[in-house]
């Protein structure tokens, strides 16, 4: 998946977890209550069952990355609401 420069997605959840890998551009992950972190190529990123996170592109850079996770009765993914952009510019700490 490709997020252009800016874009994220919402705070949400996996019930299995999900790994990131990583390959082109420059992005941003979060997890709830922690630090916004750069993401590279090459970068593999693993969110646990449940983190509350987020992920998408560094502000004027697009970022790539492959997502891997797995259904648990039939459900792979928890959308929750949405980053602000006072959270995505690391002005409030995701809370």
């Amino acid at each position: 998946m490709t997020f252009e420069p800016g874009a994220r997605t919402a705070w949400h959840t996996h019930p299995l977890g999900q790994t990131l890998i990583v390959t082109a551009g420059v992005g941003r992950a979060q997890r709830w209550g922690g630090p916004i972190e750069e993401i590279r190529p090459g970068d593999v990123v693993w969110f646990p069952p449940g983190e509350k996170h987020w992920h998408g592109a560094a502000p004027t850079t697009a970022m790539t990355h492959i997502a891997i996770q797995e259904k648990l009765d039939g459900r792979a993914v928890d959308w929750l609401e949405h980053v602000t952009a006072e959270q995505y510019e690391g002005r409030s700490a995701g809370r």
